[in-house]
Order: structure tokens, then C-alpha cells, then sequence
């Protein structure tokens, strides 16, 4: 259940300035993975606030301006995809946050990181767990990265016709597995999760080899 419990425990220990982190995209086979941090006034009320996921694209758009309206400060930053397959995807996402979090105007007392890991901040991290779904802060920091990150794949898709990514956002959809087996991997593509994803498939092919 969205509401300030969380926020207001940590407010009331005396934690001034509590940002919300969440990553997107630590799934899709291609592309940055995305993170935002976002400090809202104490007790504001974001009517239809919630996890990315559960909410439509076209809610997720009108959110996130009326989230970047009312916070006090907020910021979004990605890690690259050459980073993704230097350090994994996990650590990637840490590295997103807290170069989010490095954004913001006013460095923050604590962070409220959505899932259970928190990893390597500066400042006080606290893991919580479907974050996204009870913690306003963080349910608005995961519709800004959401929403950055869509852009970013709809952009990519003029760079990149062929493959969809305005359509799957770089998830492995039958259609995006199918383009890349026709086509082969572009730039934004992660070696490693198509390995993964493709098994036989992609070590079969010469196209693979030299990439």
C-alpha cells in the first residue's frame, strides 16, 4: 500500500532530506539501464502514484510531469552498457542510482533504494523491498525512469530501425529475438544477456564472433 509510513519513520529520526532511488531496465537485452532520485515535500499527495509497472504509458507521462512539478528536487541518470557487461547488471543499477542521487541539488540525508539491495552510497541506503509499490518517493523515482528511459528507446529506434525498440523498449519480445537473429546486434545491444537469451542461437552465428 502507497502512503508515507516509511518516509515519516525515517523523518521522524531525524533524516531531513529522504530521496526515493529506482532503477528501469534491468531486464530489457539492450540499452542503459536508467535510475532516478526524487525528493517530494513531506505528505504530498500524487494522485494515482504508483509502481511504473502497474500503471499505463499514458498515466506514467501525465505522473511524471506533475512529479517533476511538485518535488522539491529530483534527477535521472543511467549507466552505459558497456558498463552493464563490465560490472552486471545489478551493480549497473547501483551505479545509476547513485550518480542520480550525485544530481540532485542538495545532497539528501537517505535514500529509499526499491528491492534489497543497497549497495556502495555515501549516504544512508536503506533496501526496500517492492519499494515501488508502498514508498511515494520511490514510486515517483521509478515512473521518471521509466518514462527517461522509454524516450531513450523510442530515440534509438530512428538510429536503429528494424529492431522495434520503440515498440519493446529492448525487452526480449519474440519480435525483438527475431530482429536480432535476422539482423544481428547493434551498439545498444548487452553481449551478455543475449548470450543468455539466445543460447544456441547466437553462438552459431558468425555475425557473433566479430562483435
Amino acid at each position: 500500500m502507497l502512503n508515507w509510513d516509511i518516509e515519516n519513520e525515517y523523518f521522524e529520526k531525524g533524516y531531513g532530506i529522504v530521496c526515493g532511488c529506482d532503477e528501469a531496465g534491468r531486464g530489457p537485452l539492450a540499452g542503459p539501464v536508467f535510475a532516478a532520485a526524487v525528493v517530494l515535500p513531506k505528505g504530498v499527495v500524487i494522485e494515482g502514484l504508483n509502481d511504473s509497472k502497474r500503471l499505463s504509458e499514458a498515466k506514467r507521462l501525465r505522473l511524471c510531469e506533475e512529479i517533476k512539478e511538485k518535488a522539491i528536487d529530483y534527477a535521472v541518470a543511467h549507466a552505459e552498457v558497456y558498463e552493464i557487461e563490465a560490472i552486471n547488471i545489478l551493480n549497473a543499477s547501483m551505479l545509476a542510482m547513485r550518480r542520480a542521487i550525485a544530481k540532485l541539488k542538495e545532497k539528501p540525508n537517505l535514500a529509499l533504494i526499491d528491492g534489497n539491495v543497497a549497495r556502495d552510497f555515501d549516504i544512508t541506503a536503506i533496501p526496500i523491498v517492492k519499494g515501488d509499490g508502498k514508498s511515494p518517493s520511490i514510486a515517483a523515482a521509478s515512473i521518471l525512469a521509466k518514462v527517461e528511459r522509454d524516450n531513450f528507446c523510442m530515440e534509438m529506434d530512428r538510429f536503429y530501425p528494424g529492431y522495434g525498440f520503440a515498440k519493446h523498449k529492448g525487452y526480449a519480445t519474440k519480435e525483438h529475438k527475431q530482429a536480432i537473429l535476422k539482423y544481428g546486434p547493434c551498439p545498444l545491444h548487452r553481449k551478455s544477456f543475449l548470450r543468455k537469451t539466445l543460447g544456441d542461437s547466437f553462438e552459431q552465428q558468425d555475425i557473433w564472433q566479430n562483435w
